[in-house]
């Protein structure tokens, strides 16, 4: 919405500069998004009148003007082709500044030149101009330029919600910046038009619904030969339309003052009655713009009893537009149901001022108005004589009333505002209502739209005594430390955990493709999207790998060649209890070299074992083992089981190498997943004595077969050996030359000691020999030479 600041101070006029006006606005929640002024800064050029033109004795395309100024004549050489005898014109005198340049006297190719006659583009009116701006003929010499054309104004250009229709329209501003200022409001005058013809059309609606309201009258004898007043061009300028003809200006006109669109026909394009009907299957026409349609059977027209005259409440139809040579004309001023306008312009593909004003609602009140108001403009600058109004009128909106209480104003605001003053807000922006105790009884006006309950009556309270007055009350209440268990981990600690193992996080959407779930998990009922927000977005995750796998897609693109990830969230499941079960889980995703490229480090890609140790670490104080195990997604020979106290909790391993090959990763690459609730029990520190005596190490290497697990050795030497085992620990496995290729060589390290005493070598050798028994009858070792 763009006006002019002086237009809009014809009606109200507070005492405030241009600046604080529109934060006044702003702040009522009417925002205006850039104030600018109409022209450059320029000074000394005033309306003259040309006397004469005669050609330049030296130059082909200067002509050398004798130009009254009011104060005296002058020769000024000038260059435009449009420069005449008798035209009025701006005239920078000598010493005048203009934008980028000032005025002196000079001699053009041997001829004196006493100043410069203006085209609006050297005035900073327009961006370009073929040549002098000329005047109208009344145009009084000698008068300030600036003062005669206008030019100490503003353009505002508001940014308004949806809501506030109400607001465009000049009129509908006016009211606000009178409603927030107490500044005197100044209503147009209504000028009711007797009717000097009977001529009128007979008008048929067949939808109410869609159009409660219908207005219309004939016009004849119209001149569109007149030229439109500067004061009414310009304000169609500085809002952004251009000037057409009389009749379609002051339409525009009365659009931009009152926020009424309207429509005029050319009377001889109308055959027999207008019909506000919907259109017929396979009927066409074509716009005001240019645009030939297929008109939608749920489109409403504006027709005669042949053919379509326009798209009701959004364009005019071409052949029924008022153009150059007609001179009588039929008037349309008509209210159109929001919902029945609502979306038609995103069905067309365009819109128009017309169809932006009626999908947020019109003024119903003010339909009848706005014709009238036109009327009487056209007949004061075109002529013409009037028909009577033909008016049809169905069910209009009922603007219900609404109870607005005291108790709720001061809870919902957090202030207290006395009713002396409600009372005056609700004046102040023209609410009818009556006040019993401390309840309002208030009825929305009939153009304002958005008004319907009690909080957008309050809303407008807060608006009007200002947000900026409204103290800003800080929450006042005792600070209290929520419980830590001890015996939990936090979300927060497993990911310390993995950023200090150089990982980084990732949120990664809960929607994800179909493929990857069969890819990888072989997911062959996934939990189905019946609204994807994507067609690659269909079902929700039962992993969380695939949204890895696409981060690291992303990385590698942008030429990342080392990549450490890890997410936290909730993947979604079938089982037998329900058909969609949540459940939280930890992945990672490890890629590229083990640590970052440096001197002190040899290069070696990430492999199974490295991750293993992040795992580990995340499992720090459980009993945490690893088993055989087959995934989908992950090499059959490099992926494992992760085990807590005999419960699967995850599973660890390298990418197969056919999804690697499919989703174009040209290194190994390591991923785990963990269900993350077995991560948080946590076990409290127990103490225990240290022994002050030294230990003893004994290395036990045996040979059993390769089916053997280590983890089911460990578990067994832990569960018998003697109270003075300290710790048994692997740590080396050979399979190779002098071995059979059934059997593989384990060596363990064992430490003893005792809290009371030094051990002798027998007690020592008891402990260890015990252990090989152990070994020899469980597991058929055979101790290694």
């Amino acid at each position: 919405m763009k006006f002019s600041e002086n237009w809009l101070r014809s009606f109200v006029n507070p005492s405030l500069s241009s600046d604080e006006l529109a934060h006044a606005l702003t702040m009522a929640g009417i925002e205006v998004e850039s104030i600018e002024p109409v022209a450059a800064v320029f000074d000394k050029v005033v309306v003259a009148e040309v006397l004469a033109v005669e050609k330049h004795p030296e130059a082909d395309r200067l002509k050398v003007c004798s130009v009254n100024t009011g104060v005296e004549t002058l020769q000024i050489v000038c260059g435009a082709p449009n420069v005449s005898a008798g035209a009025k014109v701006p005239c920078a005198m000598i010493g005048a500044t203009l934008p980028g340049f000032a005025i002196k006297k000079t001699k053009l190719r041997g001829m004196d030149s006493s100043g410069m006659l203006c085209s609006s583009k050297e005035l900073g009116i327009s961006d370009a101009a073929d040549g002098l701006l000329l005047l109208p003929a009344d145009a009084p010499v000698g008068v300030d330029f600036r003062i005669y054309f206008g030019l100490d104004d503003h353009v505002f250009t508001l940014k308004l919600t949806p809501n506030r229709a109400d607001c465009l329209g000049v009129l509908g501003v006016a009211r606000e910046v009178s409603a927030i200022t107490s500044a005197g409001l100044v209503l147009l005058e209504k000028k009711f038009v007797s009717a000097e013809i009977g001529d009128a059309l007979t008008v048929q609606v067949t939808a109410p619904e869609a159009c409660p309201l219908y207005c219309g009258r004939i016009m004849r004898d119209v001149n569109l030969d007149v030229p439109v007043p500067l004061w009414l061009t310009q304000r169609l300028e500085r809002s952004g339309l251009r000037s057409i003809n009389p009749v379609v200006d002051i339409t525009n006109y009365v659009l931009l003052e009152t926020g009424q669109p309207m429509h005029a026909f050319n009377l001889a394009k109308i055959n027999g009655t207008i019909q506000v009907r919907y259109a017929g299957q396979g009927e066409q026409m074509q716009l005001l713009n240019g645009n030939q349609i297929n008109l939608d059977p749920a489109m409403l027209l504006i027709a005669d009893e042949q053919k379509p005259l326009a798209l009701a409440g959004i364009m005019g139809g071409l052949d029924s537009g008022v153009t150059q040579g007609a001179t009588d004309i039929f008037l349309e001023s008509a209210f159109f149901s929001p919902d029945e306008i609502s979306g038609k312009s995103f069905q067309l593909g365009f819109s128009s001022d017309s169809a932006y004003r009626f999908e947020r609602g019109v003024d119903f009140a003010a339909t009848r108005d706005a014709l009238e108001r036109a009327t009487y403009l056209i007949q004061t600058i075109c002529g013409g004589k009037a028909g009577p109004v033909t008016e049809i009128k169905h069910e209009l909106p009922w603007r219900q009333t609404v109870t607005v209480r005291g108790e709720r104003i001061k809870r919902v605001l957090g202030i207290d505002i006395s009713k002396q003053q409600i009372g005056d807000y609700f004046k102040r922006l023209q609410f009818e209502f009556s006040l019993s105790v401390n309840v309002f009884t208030v009825t929305p006006p009939s153009y304002r739209f958005d008004l319907a309950i009690e909080e957008d009556f309050i809303e407008e309270l807060a608006r009007i005594h200002g947000y900026d007055q409204i103290p800003a009350h800080y929450p006042d209440d005792g600070m209290v430390m929520l419980p830590a268990p001890e015996l939990r981990y936090t979300t927060m600690d497993v990911k310390r955990s993995l950023i200090a193992r150089d990982y980084q996080e990732v949120i990664n959407y809960a929607f994800v493709d179909s493929g990857w779930e069969l890819d990888l998990v072989n997911n062959n009922r996934p939990i189905a999207l019946q609204n994807p927000i994507a067609s690659q977005m269909d079902i929700m995750r039962s992993t969380l790998i695939g949204g890895l796998i696409a981060n690291l897609q992303f990385n590698l693109n942008r030429k990342q060649t080392r990549v450490r990830l890890f997410e936290m969230g909730c993947c979604f499941i079938r089982d037998d209890e329900s058909d969609c079960k949540q459940i939280e889980k930890l992945a990672g995703l490890s890629y590229g070299d083990v640590v970052p490229e440096q001197w002190g480090v040899p290069v070696r890609n990430v492999d199974f074992y490295d991750v293993k140790a992040d795992v580990e670490a995340l499992c720090i104080g459980k009993a945490v083992h690893f088993r055989k195990f087959s995934h989908p997604a992950l090499h059959p020979g490099k992926s494992a089981q992760i085990v807590i106290e005999d419960k699967p909790i995850g599973w660890l391993g390298e990418l197969h190498p056919r999804w690697q090959r499919k989703y174009g990763l040209q290194r190994n690459t390591v991923l785990f997943e963990i269900v993350l609730n077995s991560l948080m029990p946590r076990a409290l520190p127990v103490v225990k004595e240290i022994s002050k005596f030294p230990p003893v190490r004994r290395d036990i290497a045996i040979i059993v077969d390769n089916d053997v697990s280590v983890h089911s050795l460990l578990v067994a030497l832990h569960a018998e050996k003697s109270a003075i085992v300290s710790d048994i620990a692997l740590f080396d496995i050979y399979r190779g030359k002098g071995m059979d290729s059934s059997k593989k060589s384990l060596a363990f390290r064992v430490l003893l000691q005792d809290t009371e005493k030094t051990l002798t070598d027998e007690e020592a050798d008891s402990a260890v020999a015990s252990i090989v028994e152990i070994l020899k009858s469980k597991f058929s070792a055979a101790l290694r030479d």
